[in-house]
């Protein structure tokens, strides 16, 4: 089906104003997000793109509505999956939290411009060879493959992104410390850049690679470019709120990457599938297309949201899961208590050191062999005994002990 020149104009410039919203109304005035203002405006722009869906049915008809939120549901799975980088991202850079909102639109608007040029990219290429659904159909296997390789460690992300602003700061001159949110300070009188660029740098980059993955996963589900388009955006918009959201939750979704892994080699196939129906290759079948039952529209969105909702379930249910949460947020949450300069608001001091004593408090109730995983990492303990300490301080007087084991961290493990 054909759309409208006057329906990409109206598309594209609705989404341009809800970005611009998202800019002058949400986070040019740096502050931390409250959980009231992450939940409703993660369901406003889950609405609005559930509308457009709904739009697009009732006017192109259900293939192209089954298309769109095909589409829609995979973008924003993989968005989901993103946002644990972004996390570990501006958790190495130790980008300030009032300031992590600015950061993560930047990276949402560079998103959406390098996946817009990927879109048109790959309509004009499909459009010229037929044999490029077979090189799409091959790198979503092949990353699905990757993703089942296991799991990458916080500590290699960290050196991944120290080996990266050591190689930005040999070409860039930046400050030490963060000035807000600006882009550029002044040290001793001369001019230099902050490290809001280096982690502006990294996001980019990281978005830029994810883009490899997401764009021939979308192309999979449909060759609309106009369904690409808008089903990548909508999965975008909102992707900040829905950090602040669902931030706590990421590391406990330990099984969303073989969900991930399941859907993009299902439709990596589905394009080989479809790349031998529509065959002019020479050595496959003489260059003859092959007769081959292709997989619905219906099917594949099926088969999207049932894989998607066993590996959450299964994630949300799993007690290691739970337990590997409640270590990871403690992690995180005493880095950034001991952090002097993540935060200067009190009020956010004060609500990081009580979700650390929750943590401390979920880690005590599992049992015992759960228990041990925290008892393994010293240094988590000595984090948590620390901030402790700083905290009794800083309130003059006794708190609640975040440790996840009874006791003094240095106790030893009863086994």
């Amino acid at each position: 089906m054909t759309v409208p020149t006057w329906v990409w104009g109206l598309t594209i410039a609705g989404i341009l104003a809800m970005l611009a919203y998202d800019f002058f109304f949400h986070t040019r005035k740096a502050h931390v997000p409250t959980l009231r203002e992450a939940s409703i405006w993660s369901a406003v722009y889950v609405g609005i793109a559930i509308v457009f869906g709904l739009a697009v049915w009732a006017f192109g008809g259900g293939t192209m509505g089954g298309e769109y939120f095909a589409g829609y549901i995979t973008e924003k799975a993989l968005s989901v999956d993103n946002l644990f980088v972004f996390l570990i991202i501006m958790t190495s850079f130790k980008v300030p939290r009032e300031d992590q909102q600015k950061v993560l639109l930047f990276g949402i608007v560079f998103a959406l411009i390098a996946r817009t040029g990927f879109i048109f990219l790959g309509a004009a290429l499909i459009n010229q060879f037929a044999w490029v659904f077979y090189f799409f159909g091959l790198i979503l296997i092949l990353t699905a493959g990757n993703m089942l390789k296991g799991e990458v460690s916080d500590e290699d992300h960290h050196e991944d992104q120290n080996f990266v602003v050591k190689l930005a700061r040999r070409f860039i001159n930046t400050s030490e410390e963060y000035d807000g949110d600006k882009l550029t300070t002044v040290v001793d009188g001369k001019k230099m850049l902050t490290p809001m660029l280096l982690v502006m740098i990294a996001i980019g980059g990281t978005d830029i690679l994810f883009a490899l993955d997401s764009i021939p996963a979308i192309f999979g589900l449909t060759q609309n470019t106009f369904i690409v388009f808008t089903a990548t955006a909508f999965s975008l918009l909102g992707l900040r709120q829905l950090f602040f959201l669902i931030e706590g939750l990421l590391e406990r979704l330990i099984y969303l990457s073989y969900g991930l892994a399941a859907i993009l080699a299902f439709i990596g196939v589905k394009l080989i599938i479809h790349a031998l129906h529509e065959n002019e290759l020479p050595f496959i079948n003489n260059g003859e297309h092959v007769d081959i039952v292709e997989v619905s529209t219906g099917l594949s969105l099926g088969v999207i949201i049932g894989v998607l909702v066993v590996t959450v379930a299964a994630s949300l249910l799993s007690k290691r899961g739970r337990t590997k949460t409640a270590i990871g947020n403690a992690r995180r949450h005493a880095a950034a208590y001991l952090d002097l300069d993540y935060t200067a608001d009190q009020a956010e001091r004060e609500r990081i050191y009580g979700l650390l004593v929750e943590e401390g408090e979920a880690i005590r109730s599992r049992e015992p062999k759960y228990r041990d995983m925290v008892r393994d990492e010293p240094k988590l303990l000595e984090m948590i005994e620390e901030a402790r300490r700083r905290h009794e301080e800083t309130v003059g007087g006794e708190v609640a002990d975040p440790g996840p084991v009874p006791g003094s961290p240095a106790e030893p493990a009863d086994r």
